[in-house]
């Protein structure tokens, strides 16, 4: 089972778990758990592979991860918790799993934050992941990770960002950084899904005005799903939870009250 820390609360009956993006870990969140603690009981886990969660025996001779597999690790920390319902908030590729977990699970998802929320590549992406694929078993992955970060968070006031997750992906084996990045070919034809139903489930998204890349994107699906809802985050990049944590937590939390 995934590597999980949960901080249960006195009174509320309200959960609220955070799932980070590739080559993240649970200590993303380290802004954002202090403060949610003090309301709900919160659920942080890390990702097959990331921070102390270690690929399974069964997955150690696969090439591949597939999205259903990853959503199901975290089906199980919350099935193995007894948690009925939670709400979920996710950063980058968080928010591609939580809208899985969605679709498949939608009995457990009470609402759904989507913090640099990623729902279409655009042309820039999708060159990106082609070259990302000719080139990941070739060169050290943490030069093509430390490529990406720079082009999805470029200037200055995005540097604190880059660090953070740069340094959570040194942390990755080769093969493990391989396995996540062989998850693009599956991402277009999900996104498009996903793009395609409205999901009958309360969804906030939080993203950067210069989040560059995945922006415009959200504003039109947003326009379209009448459950959606949009915030966007002045001088701010595609990491919002970190580049802008006292924003992100006031704004999330005013959304999972306003739920009650």
């Amino acid at each position: 089972m995934l590597n999980y820390y949960s901080y249960p609360h006195t009174t509320s009956k309200e959960w609220v778990t955070f799932v980070h993006g590739a080559g993240g870990s649970s200590s993303i969140w380290y802004k954002q758990v202090r403060d949610f603690k003090k309301h709900f009981n919160v659920l942080i886990l890390d990702l097959r592979g990331h921070g102390n969660s270690k690929p399974k025996l069964k997955d150690t001779f696969k090439v591949k991860y597939t999205f259903d597999s990853i959503t199901a690790d975290i089906v199980e920390v919350i099935d193995a918790l007894k948690i009925e319902k939670s709400h979920f908030i996710g950063i980058s590729l968080g928010t591609i799993l939580i809208r899985n977990l969605a679709e498949k699970r939608p009995e457990l998802v009470k609402s759904m934050i989507m913090g640099g929320a990623i729902i279409k590549m655009d042309f820039r992406s999708q060159v990106l992941m082609k070259v990302g694929n000719i080139f990941k078993s070739v060169v050290p992955y943490i030069f093509l990770y430390k490529l990406f970060a720079f082009i999805i968070m470029p200037k200055k006031n995005h540097k604190k960002s880059r660090l953070l997750f740069v340094n959570e992906a040194k942390k990755l084996y080769q093969k493990e950084f391989i396995r996540w990045f062989k998850l693009t070919s599956e991402i277009n034809p999900l996104l498009r899904f996903f793009r395609t139903k409205d999901i009958k489930i309360p969804t906030l998204y939080v993203m950067g005005a210069e989040d560059h890349l995945f922006l415009p994107s959200i504003r039109n699906i947003v326009a379209e799903h009448v459950t959606s809802s949009l915030f966007v985050i002045a001088n701010c990049g595609h990491v919002v939870n970190v580049e802008q944590p006292e924003t992100f937590n006031s704004k999330t939390i005013l959304f999972i009250n306003s739920l009650a």
